[in-house]
């Protein structure tokens, strides 16, 4: 039973999908994202340094685009 909650953590961290997105899209429109639709990291810096959700999403979203496969 601990592996699944190791394994899934990611999941389980992430509670609304596409919020990030959505926000950074109203705040900044298409020149907070890429050609191939990811935020841009510079556009994710300065909202990490926010306080709240908003900045705690940031974080993590930095975080996971160091993840490699």
């Amino acid at each position: 039973m601990k592996t699944v909650v190791r394994r899934y953590w990611i999941q389980k961290a992430i509670k609304r999908k596409g919020a990030l997105r959505a926000y950074m899209r109203r705040k900044y429109g298409s020149k907070a994202f890429t050609s191939r639709g990811t935020i841009k990291r510079e556009y994710l810096q300065k909202e990490a340094k926010q306080p709240g959700t908003i900045g705690k999403r940031a974080r993590l979203a930095l975080t996971l685009r160091k993840f490699k496969r």
